[in-house]
């Protein structure tokens, strides 16, 4: 945006001590949307002292909060992909991510998966050939889940590293199946992120059998590994927790980016960063209308 008077009247009065002149001040400069981002990064070099230019700080993050929300707004009536959403999280952190680069990472997985699936391959050959590609050639590696490190939850980051926790990971895992139109999903077990291979004509055959009867085997996207039926009752005995139907439904695209916020979200729970909690809680509740 090109500097005029009026722009610059209101950026040397980003510093004024009185705080209703310094709202009304911050909220014109938002309303001129994201394209004044640039006049607040020039005008930031200018000046030294600390305290004003974190108020430019905070209006440069408000503006990219700004239309970040818009952004998700639309993507929640428009499609809801998975890997357009989790692109809209990871810019959060990153607002000018560059998304090209990431969608040829992706390509670049997608193709090499492709190239060794068929349709004679049952559900195990998929997932094994998912992981030798994932796992093994590409050589994407698992972490805790740490919430002082927001990288592992970030598809970005979870590229740029080949590194992720199993939320990260996942994540990049139910976007390669999706490309492939494999039947992998999300379920809501607790304290968990695993993933299910779904037989997709079960409801044909057993429209009223239990959610988890659809499920063929589990993944664990951390490092790819299955489990069977019996070792997920074993972990529900552990917890001394019912396995009741709602943990074993898929769980839609919606639903996984609501659970990727709110995982970031532990990420900043601490007093000097406490508002960006405010701010992705409220991103949660507009996904939940």
């Amino acid at each position: 945006m090109q500097e005029n008077k009026e722009i610059s009247a209101l950026l040397h009065l980003i510093d004024d001590p009185d705080e209703d002149v310094y709202n009304e001040v911050s909220n014109k400069i938002v309303s001129f949307g994201k394209a004044i981002i640039p006049n607040l990064e020039i005008f930031w070099e200018t000046i030294t002292d600390s305290a004003t230019q974190e108020k430019v700080e905070l209006l440069i993050h408000r503006l990219h909060i700004e239309d970040l929300t818009a952004d998700f707004k639309k993507w929640k009536t428009e499609g809801k992909e998975l890997l357009s959403g989790s692109l809209l999280v990871a810019k959060f952190v990153y607002p000018d991510l560059d998304i090209s680069l990431i969608l040829k990472e992706i390509e670049k997985l997608r193709r090499n998966i492709w190239l060794e699936l068929n349709s004679y391959l049952t559900a195990l050959e998929q997932i094994n050939v998912t992981n030798s590609i994932v796992y093994n050639y590409y050589r994407q590696s698992g972490m805790e889940v740490n919430y002082e490190k927001p990288e592992g939850f970030l598809l970005n980051k979870v590229l740029e590293a080949k590194r992720g926790n199993a939320f990260g990971n996942g994540v990049l895992y139910l976007i390669l199946c999706a490309l492939l139109d494999v039947p992998v999903r999300a379920i809501n077990i607790p304290r968990q992120f695993i993933l299910g291979y779904f037989d997709m004509q079960y409801d044909t055959l057993n429209p009223a059998g239990h959610p988890s009867e659809k499920i063929k085997f589990y993944i664990d996207p951390v490092n790819g590994q299955m489990y069977s039926h019996k070792d997920v009752e074993n972990y529900f005995k552990k917890l001394s927790v019912p396995p009741v139907a709602s943990y074993f439904r898929p769980m839609d695209n919606t639903k996984v980016v609501q659970t990727l916020l709110g995982e970031l979200c532990k990420c900043y729970d601490n007093d000097n960063q406490r508002y960006k909690v405010d701010e992705l809680n409220t991103i949660i509740n507009l996904l939940e209308e």
